[in-house]
């Protein structure tokens, strides 16, 4: 492809060489610079770009993009030099190109806010997905096509990941993509260029405040609301706050929902949730509600909490808007599960057992006082903390479950490079700020059995922190661990009679 081909949806200057040099492919990492491409010299955190351009010259670039003017003096004339004002822009709309703008041949769903992405983002997969739809996703799990899945070292990848991504998907077939989109990611230009046919803001806390990140609220709250400015329409969570700040200077239709209030501004929303009510049917745990205004029925959803309503309404307006049945979204609501994301697994009638990846003290209050809204007999939170990390999060995760949870089962979860036991040792620093009941048992799998054959009727069970994670990370090895296939191992041992269940 002609480097000319691939400026052509953005501004530069051509400081030396010829627009018209063949490149192979568009780098950004010095590292992967082969004869042939072009290097964008991307200024970052920890590192500036421009400082690879001797690299970048001696293995053959055909083409290099700088911000700065002054560098191309050290540039030979026979390697073609554009300026621009952004390099990471510059590469989000090379990227595009070079792989044939794959985001236009797709139905791009873009989701923004603090809380809910992951969960909304599975929510519509699996919705469309039972409609008949085949569908890529991209996240804070990493990135699926089909049910293939793609790690992911960002919630949004660097935008040639992301255009690659897509072209894989259409490569697949896919007819949509659901992805999160970052406030790092609006921020640091990952998402430039691309014109989502539907953007979505879910809600707005702090978070993300501080070194390589955001530096304020207010900066936080402005890049979330970049999404509105590059998509064609918006859905807003009307009971947010924040709502009216998210959409200030938009520039899509905006379509609202909320369960709350039925009106914004004197306009109606465009779904409203009303007769919210809990559902504890033998161990498992959700929520109905009846809609009114674009869909009017009555919904069921399987994941617990007041927050799966504003979940639900979210995929039901996306699907709405994008023409899917509204008999399909109902089947697709009552059975969506999303991994790890308070996930029920189906054990007992008698009691219940989740999992979910809350590992701070901020996710682990949201999701006890969810549970807690459904009056279990007992709650009960098997959990550790990460090795090689803050012990300040552990003072607070034990703190908020001794607070909240009537019991708590210390164990293992990633240790890394420290010991269990000094890891717990901190989690009962906070444990013991609010008189917490606590037990260890370092072996993940027997704290588990343990809380399956003490279990009560009515009782809550809650294993926190690994979520969607397959693997325990000890002394620099990671070891395969489901907690999904630890629970169903336990459940055979009990009926095989090798664990005995506690009167």
């Amino acid at each position: 492809m002609k480097l000319r081909e691939l400026c052509s949806e953005f501004k530069y200057e051509c400081l030396s060489g010829s627009m018209d040099v063949d490149v192979r492919d568009v780098i950004y990492d010095s590292r992967k610079i082969t004869e042939g491409t072009v290097f964008v010299c991307m200024v970052g955190a920890v590192t500036d770009g421009h400082k690879y351009i001797p690299d970048a010259v001696k293995k053959g670039a055909s083409a290099i993009v700088v911000e700065r003017a002054d560098e191309a003096q050290q540039i030979p004339d026979q390697v073609t030099v554009i300026q621009v004002e952004s390099a990471r822009r510059a590469l989000a709309y090379m990227s595009a190109a070079l792989f044939g703008h794959p985001d236009r041949k797709l139905v791009t769903i873009g989701i923004t806010g603090t809380k809910g992405k992951t969960t909304t983002t599975y929510m519509i997969k699996s919705v469309l997905e039972m409609a008949g739809k085949k569908v890529g996703l991209i996240g804070t799990i990493g990135a699926m096509i089909g049910d293939e899945h793609i790690p992911s070292k960002n919630t949004t990848p660097e935008s040639y990941e992301l255009h690659r991504m897509f072209a894989a998907m259409v490569e697949a077939g896919c007819e949509y993509v659901v992805m999160e989109v970052s406030s790092q990611g609006l921020k640091l230009d990952r998402t430039a260029g691309i014109l989502f046919d539907y953007g979505v803001f879910t809600n707005l806390s702090p978070d993300h405040i501080g070194p390589a990140e955001h530096e304020s609220f207010e900066e936080y709250l402005y890049c979330k609301s970049l999404l509105f400015r590059q998509c064609r329409v918006g859905i807003v969570n009307a009971d947010d706050p924040h709502w009216e700040e998210i959409l200030k200077g938009h520039t899509c239709q905006v379509r609202t929902f909320s369960a709350e209030g039925n009106d914004v501004k004197d306009q109606v929303v465009d779904l409203f949730a009303s007769d919210i009510g809990y559902i504890n049917e033998g161990g498992r745990l959700g929520m109905h509600f009846t809609v009114s205004g674009c869909m009017d029925c009555k919904v069921k959803v399987h994941i617990p909490g007041r927050f799966s309503v504003y979940n639900a309404m979210v995929t039901m307006l996306v699907c709405n808007l994008a023409g899917i049945p509204d008999r399909a979204v109902l089947d697709g609501l009552e059975k969506v599960q999303v991994k790890g994301r308070v996930e029920i697994l189906p054990v007992s009638k008698d009691y219940s057992m989740i999992i979910d990846y809350a590992h701070n003290e901020v996710s682990t209050r949201s999701v006890l006082t969810t549970l807690l809204e459904y009056h279990p007999k007992r709650l009960i939170c098997v959990y550790g903390g990460g090795g090689n990390r803050s012990k300040l999060r552990r003072y607070d995760m034990g703190e908020v479950t001794g607070e909240l949870a009537d019991l708590c089962v210390l164990t293992c979860d990633n240790p890394r490079d420290e010991e269990i036991r000094d890891i717990n040792a901190d989690i009962k620093v906070g444990l013991a700020k609010s008189n917490g009941k606590y037990i260890e048992i370092d072996d993940r799998k027997e704290a588990i059995a343990y809380c399956m054959t003490h279990a009560k009727p009515g009782d809550m069970i809650v294993l926190l922190g690994k979520g969607h994670e397959d693997y325990q990370e000890i002394k620099g090895v990671k070891y395969h661990f489901d907690e999904r296939e630890a629970v169903a191992e336990i459940l055979d041992e009990i009926k095989s009679g090798e664990r005995t269940v506690e009167a």
